[in-house]
């Protein structure tokens, strides 16, 4: 297999940016900012500076792409602002994130909790598609939705088995409550559960935040963990395609507060 990217110093880096249009002010913070961060993270900065050609087919389809060359006045300290006011971004979705993560966390323990103290573990308190319906294709054919996020659940307490809390309550009593339990769950396991949860449970927690039913609200939680896995491994949220898209407010008086 031929190799078709080779290996660039980064003197030969800024040379090539160069050489597409980048004005470059200052080199030597350039070539600070290519060995700190990487050629490759800032290309998704400059990637808007490049220059936009559109066509249209004799069938009138339209098309366009991105050369390699940049647009006029393009600079490469405009790439770095971006990625500056990117990190900013992250940290104030992490902020934001941390504090609807937890709440909603209390939420659901606390009310599956009243009805089970190991609710996350009784398919009868789930809907049927989730804890009834079985896979019919693939590897896990034969299994239910929450059979599997049992599986993932019970690796997460495995791994997290030597944490002090989850030590004591499995030692004295052998399986960890609902409010204890998902405390090591990740964001992504949080959500399944509550997307497994009955409708009218589902709504009893949405209806806190504005959505309108559970449905939407499961929506937010998945575009919430996109968004969180996103920034928590430094990737870039400003102009990223978000996968995971959720229904818009109908009513935000709930956010203003």
């Amino acid at each position: 297999m031929s190799q078709t990217k080779p290996w660039k110093s980064f003197p030969e880096q800024l040379s090539i940016l160069r050489g597409r249009a980048l004005l470059v002010d200052n080199e030597t913070a350039a070539l600070d900012y290519l060995e700190r961060i990487g050629y490759y993270r800032l290309s998704g900065y400059w990637y808007s500076f490049r220059d936009l050609v559109i066509r249209q087919s004799a069938d009138g389809k339209i098309s366009h792409y991105r050369t390699n060359q940049f647009i006029p006045d393009s600079h490469f300290k405009n790439a770095v602002e971006l990625y500056v006011f990117d990190k900013k971004l992250r940290l104030l979705a992490l902020d934001a994130l941390e504090r609807i993560e937890l709440a909603v966390r209390v939420d659901i323990a606390h009310l599956l909790g009243e009805k089970d103290i190991h609710a996350h573990e009784n398919p009868t308190l789930f809907h049927g598609r989730f804890s009834k319906q079985k896979i019919h294709k693939g590897v896990n054919i034969g299994k239910t939705q929450h059979q599997l996020w049992l599986t993932r659940h019970e690796q997460v307490i495995r791994r997290a088995r030597r944490e002090p809390f989850v030590s004591h309550y499995m030692q004295k009593y052998g399986k960890l409550p609902i409010w204890v339990a998902i405390e090591v769950w990740d964001f992504g396991l949080m959500s399944k559960l509550f997307a497994g949860m009955r409708p009218v449970d589902q709504l009893s927690i949405a209806k806190k935040y504005g959505a309108t039913n559970g449905k939407m609200f499961a929506g937010w939680l998945r575009s919430f963990n996109f968004i969180r896995n996103v920034s928590a491994h430094h990737s870039r949220l400003w102009n990223i395609n978000v996968l995971e898209r959720s229904a818009l407010l109908q009513d935000d008086e709930y956010w203003k507060n």
